[in-house]
């Protein structure tokens, strides 16, 4: 998530998922110009987390979460854009 971060540069966010069949890992990165407007990746992971029965966090540019819903991944994932 942070190469991402690095290679994208100003005006992004990104929210990356993943499953193992039995649990959710989350990732989410935020520009720093945007986080600097009030966007912040440990509140957004944290919305997205709770779809897939987890929590998470970290810091306002990279956060990390996990779940235990791997079924509702995608519902979690298509959710991000309404949280912008």
């Amino acid at each position: 998530a942070q190469i991402l971060r690095d290679k994208v540069g100003e005006n992004a966010v990104s929210v990356l998922g993943a499953h193992d069949g039995e649990k959710v890992f989350l990732a989410a990165t935020v520009s720093d110009d945007l986080n600097k407007k009030g966007l912040q990746a440990g509140k957004l992971i944290g919305q997205v987390a709770k779809i897939v029965g987890g929590g998470g966090g970290g810091r306002p540019q990279l956060a990390t979460a996990g779940g235990k819903q791997p079924d509702k991944l995608a519902e979690a994932l298509a959710t991000v854009g309404n949280l912008l």
